[in-house]
C-alpha cells in the first residue's frame, strides 16, 4: 500500500552502517569512499574520529594509502549529538576507541533520519571482540567485513597481530607495531607472546 507523505514529513530514513575488519584491511578507505560519494550527492556530511587517534594527523582521517578527509576529533560519543545537528551523513572512524554511549548515540541519530557510517576494528590484538564493535554490528542495518592480506603467508587476513609484547588493550600504532595475519599465522604468533 502506498502512503503519500505530507510536505512537512522528513522523507529521509536513517540507518547505521558498520565497516569492520583487521588492521590494513581498507576500513578507513571504504569509509572515506562512502562519505565522498555522499558529498558528491550534495548531502551534508560530517566526519568524526576519537581524539586518541593521532597517528597520521591531528584532525584528518587518513587511510594507510594516504587518502584523507577532514574530521573533527571528539573525546566522548555524546559530543556527536550536538556536533551533528542538521547533518545528513555522519562518518565515524576508529569507532572501537569511543565510549559505550556510542551505541545509544548512533541509534538516536539513525532514528532521527541520519545515515551513520562507522569504521572500526572488530577484534583486538588478542583476537577478542573489540570494545563496542559487537554492539554496533548488532544494531546496524548494514555490516561490511573487509579483509587484509596475511603478512606471513599471503592468505586472507582477519586478525591484527601485535608485534610487541605490550598487553594493553589499546595501543595506537601502525606497521611498526601491527601486522595483518590469517587465523593460522595469528595463532602461531600468539604462542610466543607472554600471557596477559
Amino acid at each position: 500500500m502506498f502512503i503519500e507523505r505530507s510536505p512537512t514529513t522528513n522523507p529521509r530514513k536513517g540507518c547505521i552502517e558498520v565497516i569492520c575488519g583487521s588492521m590494513f584491511s581498507g576500513k578507513t578507505e571504504e569509509l572515506i569512499r562512502r562519505l565522498n560519494r555522499a558529498k558528491i550527492a550534495n548531502q551534508k556530511v560530517e566526519i568524526f574520529k576519537p581524539i586518541i587517534d593521532q597517528r597520521y594527523h591531528a584532525t584528518d582521517v587518513v587511510s594507510h594509502n594516504a587518502t584523507t578527509i577532514r574530521a573533527t576529533p571528539i573525546k566522548h560519543a555524546q559530543n556527536l549529538l550536538l556536533l551533528s545537528e542538521g547533518i545528513e551523513v555522519v562518518g565515524i572512524d576508529e569507532a572501537q576507541f569511543l565510549d559505550t554511549s556510542l551505541v545509544d548515540v548512533v541509534q538516536h541519530l539513525a532514528s532521527n533520519g541520519t545515515r551513520v557510517v562507522l569504521a572500526g576494528l572488530d577484534m583486538d590484538f588478542a583476537g577478542k571482540p573489540f570494545g563496542i564493535m559487537p554492539q554496533l554490528m548488532a544494531v546496524a542495518e548494514f555490516v561490511t567485513k573487509v579483509n587484509a592480506i596475511c603478512m606471513v603467508c599471503n592468505d586472507i587476513a582477519t586478525h591484527s597481530f601485535r608485534k610487541t609484547h605490550d598487553n594493553s588493550t589499546v595501543v595506537v600504532g601502525e606497521s611498526n607495531i601491527y601486522e595483518a595475519r590469517c587465523r593460522y599465522c595469528f595463532n602461531e604468533g600468539m604462542k610466543n607472546r607472554p600471557s596477559t
